[in-house]
């Protein structure tokens, strides 16, 4: 999930132009299935919970023996995540690589379906960001030795703190702490036809500059234009937040790359403005938006990810942090929700 800290520091950019654009299309809405809890229900179980509500795509911060098994023959997609432990030893030991994708994938095909490997969540800029390229190259050595380069591409998962700039929306730009490892980064996600995965959180950009964003500009219910930047109009923060990373990319000489929201929620409870009326509205209307793009992409379905699928009541700080589920632990809804 971004970090709070690093989200602020972008807050008052981001109210008038956070972007970040998805560009797949996808049948379905994904949701992230986060495990910091000491209540959640069994692997088996949460997966018959995705299928009964439709839900086709999953993402797990890292591999998971249990949760591997119950995808099996589950037909839904999933987001692998490299967890930031497992980086430098993956960047700088090519057979680390080939047995990470042996033991967590291979083992697992063709009966799992594997979309997308992260190397890395949040930890662009920092003291593993050095690691992930590196990383990102064996692992995708590892699958190209296999003939699964073209089947699971691999990525790494950004904040939307990376954006140095981010208002208007196409004057999106990379931080320059970002920007020197999202430069060759996004040189490898061109040649080998990956997306970005962008952490987007409204929330998070409203909550840290109230005085200027309107929360119905957070949630999707804005009546008209908020942010006009010619030749486009934006009604709503998540489109902002899509676009200016895709303006970043473009800077970059990565207009083709994809972008795909790994993570976007708002809590239901435990701080400002977490409410389960603004939850609700939040989530649906995402659900709701997602297959319309954005400005800049328009008609192009974005490819998203809520965060999460359950309150984890483990999660720290404690506050909002346990609160962005979906479903309780008991697997009855927070509130209703309809996955179309």
């Amino acid at each position: 999930m971004a970090n709070l800290s690093m989200v602020s520091k972008f807050a008052t950019a981001l109210l008038l132009g956070i972007v970040i654009t998805i560009p797949t299309g996808v049948q379905s809405i994904g949701v992230c299935y986060g495990m910091v809890g000491n209540n959640l229900p069994q692997p088996s179980e949460v997966v018959e919970l995705y299928k009964s509500k439709r839900i086709g795509q999953m993402r797990i911060y890292g591999p998971n023996a249990d949760v591997l098994k119950a995808l099996k023959g589950s037909n839904i997609e999933l987001i692998l995540d490299v967890p930031k432990e497992d980086l430098q030893r993956l960047a700088s030991d090519t057979s680390a690589a080939r047995n990470w994708i042996q033991n967590n994938v291979k083992s697992y095909l063709p009966d799992v379906s594997f979309r997308y490997i992260a190397v890395g969540n949040e930890v662009i800029p920092g003291n593993f960001a050095q690691y992930v390229l590196p990383a990102m190259n064996n692992i995708h050595a590892a699958l190209s030795a296999s003939g699964l380069q073209n089947q699971i591409k691999v990525s790494t998962s950004v904040s939307q703190g990376v954006l140095g700039k981010s208002y208007p929306p196409s004057n999106g730009t990379f931080s320059s702490d970002a920007s020197r490892y999202l430069g060759p980064i996004v040189k490898f996600l061109a040649s080998n036809g990956s997306p970005l995965l962008v952490n987007v959180y409204p929330y998070f950009s409203y909550i840290g500059d109230m005085k200027d964003i309107k929360i119905e500009y957070a949630l999707f219910t804005s009546r008209g234009t908020v942010v006009s930047d010619p030749p486009y109009g934006y009604q709503n923060l998540f489109d902002a937040l899509v676009d200016a990373i895709y303006s970043a990319l473009e800077k970059m000489e990565g207009s083709n790359i994809p972008v795909v929201v790994s993570e976007s929620g708002w809590p239901s409870a435990g701080g400002t403005a977490a409410t389960m009326d603004n939850a609700k509205t939040y989530n649906q209307n995402l659900i709701n938006h997602v297959r319309q793009g954005t400005p800049k992409r328009p008609g192009k379905a974005i490819e998203a990810y809520i965060f999460a699928m359950f309150n984890e009541n483990q999660k720290k700080p404690p506050g909002i942090e346990n609160n962005f589920g979906l479903f309780n632990p008991n697997k009855a809804p927070v509130y209703p929700i309809n996955f179309g």
